[in-house]
């Protein structure tokens, strides 16, 4: 039996193995854009008591994903993923910045879209550049010939992973109920990242507004854990 020892250094890996193992590294809870600092406002919508159970929490994430800036992240990414210049890029970003529903979104945004490009461009090349981190996904994988589809659902899966392990920390969930949401999410991250091809930045549209008003409200809660 051959082991990786013994494997060719040139034989050619499965290219959906290899994209999806490169996803999955950018997309890792390790991989440093300090997503764990930022709660999306779910915060806020905790402390209010908005958000007081697991369905809550669930349902709040879908709506997210289906009609707020979930969405908007795939049309962002599938946007700046069909760019061909920075120009285009650059036009991509400010009109992200623009459509932000709070300042806290942008802050968000802005700060893990930095730290994704000075790791990336340091160990996979290509020019950096100041982008929200959609944007910057999006422009990283197109460079690398990853499927956009699946950049979309990844980075969408990975955000929501990111917003119940926030929940944990901020309410009596547990480790298997949040699991449990984080699969359930799976399908509507799929779904979301497949309905966004093909749109267009005239196509962003926002009616999360529960989650918009907590991000704002978020602004000047105090005490607080997370940065938004």
């Amino acid at each position: 039996m051959a082991t990786a020892a013994l494997m060719p250094m040139n034989m050619a890996r499965p290219p959906m193995h290899s994209d999806t193992l490169t996803l999955a590294q950018w997309l890792s809870p390790a991989y440093p854009v300090g997503a764990f600092a930022y709660s999306h406002g779910l915060e806020a919508a905790i402390g209010d008591g908005w958000i007081g159970s697991a369905d809550d929490l669930r349902e709040w994430l879908i709506a997210v994903i289906a009609e707020g800036s979930g969405r908007n992240d795939c049309i962002l990414l599938r946007a700046a993923h069909a760019s061909t210049n920075v120009a285009e890029r650059l036009i991509i970003d400010a009109t992200g910045r623009a459509f932000a529903a709070s300042a806290e979104r942008i802050t968000e945004a802005d700060a893990q879209g930095a730290a994704f490009v000075k790791v990336t461009t340091a160990i996979w090349g290509g020019d950096e550049g100041s982008y929200l981190y959609p944007v910057a996904v999006g422009t990283a994988a197109a460079r690398l010939n990853l499927p956009a589809a699946l950049t979309a659902a990844m980075f969408l899966h990975a955000n929501t992973g990111n917003l119940v392990s926030v929940a944990q920390r901020l309410m009596g969930l547990g480790q298997t109920r949040a699991q449990r949401i984080v699969a359930t999410l799976i399908p509507h991250c799929e779904r979301i990242a497949q309905e966004t091809e093909g749109a267009t930045l005239d196509d962003l549209a926002g009616l999360a507004f529960s989650s918009d008003i907590s991000a704002m409200r978020h602004e000047t809660l105090q005490p607080r854990i997370f940065r938004t």
